[in-house]
Order: structure tokens, then sequence, then C-alpha cells
């Protein structure tokens, strides 16, 4: 590995650490890590190979992380905008899902959730268009996104989308995520 040791405070950051994390994993003081990352002081030999190997270890525990493509639901199943609610709501019982994408031309325009259908329940509620109840879109990530990126998503969204080029490929949820952490 060619280590550039002016380059330690954009990788640190990359790899989300603190000072005092990343000195604690290569086993030199938080002290030391701000004099290098200043500029300061040029750090001896030794002070930068344990700086390379500890960004080494993290690189290497990044790749063993699981990614988006290897959680995701291949199938998405999906709705337009323009559907009729008594066209869609069989999908949730048929497919036993609580909430569906809206999809336009590949791309993501909303969601379908039970809670939205719950909320928006009155006379008439069958005859309106998906447009009329759905909410804002879900997060679309990439097929390479981390598993520590996907769990900090669905934080704030019921599902993910993954797209590869342009395209629809798969969908993630918490209960994806849930199975994911009993498998390790």
């Amino acid at each position: 590995m060619v280590f550039d040791i002016t380059q330690l405070k954009r990788i640190r950051k990359q790899l989300e650490l603190t000072q005092q994390q990343f000195a604690q994993l290569a086993g030199i003081s938080q002290s030391m890590v701000a004099k290098i990352e200043s500029g300061r002081i040029d750090p001896t030999y030794s002070y930068v190979k344990k700086v390379e190997e500890a960004i080494a270890l993290l690189m290497r525990q990044q790749d063993k992380e699981k990614h988006a493509k290897d959680i995701m639901h291949k199938s998405v199943i999906s709705i337009l905008k323009n559907q009729k609610m008594t066209e869609v709501l069989p999908l949730f019982t048929k497919h036993g899902i609580s909430q569906i994408p809206v999809v336009e031309d590949g791309k993501a325009m909303g969601l379908l959730s039970e809670t939205a259908i719950v909320r928006h329940m009155q006379a008439g509620f069958t005859e309106k268009r998906v447009q009329e109840i759905m909410e804002e879109a879900p997060p679309v990530v990439s097929a390479e996104t981390s598993f520590t990126m996907i769990a900090a998503l669905l934080q704030f969204s019921p599902l993910i989308l993954v797209q590869v080029k342009g395209e629809l490929v798969g969908v993630i949820t918490k209960a994806d995520l849930i199975k994911q952490l009993q498998r390790r």
C-alpha cells in the first residue's frame, strides 16, 4: 500500500472516525494524530507504519461488510401514481408487504404505505388515485452501498430502493436488515 501521510485527516473522516478512535486503533496518541493531520510534525517511520497498518485493517473490515446487492430483494413490486386504490390494495395482502414504491419511468416518485392508507381512510377512499395518498419517495442507493449506510437510512425510511445504471434492481426493508443481523 502506498500511503501519503498528508491524507490522514481525509481518510480518517471518510472512515467516520474521531482522532481518538483512530489513535486507539493505530496504537498511538490522539495528540500525535492531531499533529500529523495539522502538519505540525513530520512523523517517524514507525508512526507512519502504525497509521498505515490501521488504515489497511479498517479497509479490509469494510470490504467484508455486506452491501446493498447482498441484502436486497431482486424483485421490485411497484405501482404507478395514476392507479386507483382499488387496483393497488390487493397487492399488500397478495405479497405480504406493508409498503409499495410508486415508480414512473424507472424513477421513484413516492411511497404508498399501510400507514398512509389508514391515515386517509374515509368515504370514497378506494376511488382515490395513489398520488393523492402517497408519501415522500424512499431513498435510492447504489448496489455497492454499505450495510452501515443502509442501517442509517432505514432509521428514517421504511424501505430503500437499489439502483444500477439508472434501473431499479432491488428493494431493502427493515425486516431484511434484521435478517442479516441474525446471520452475523
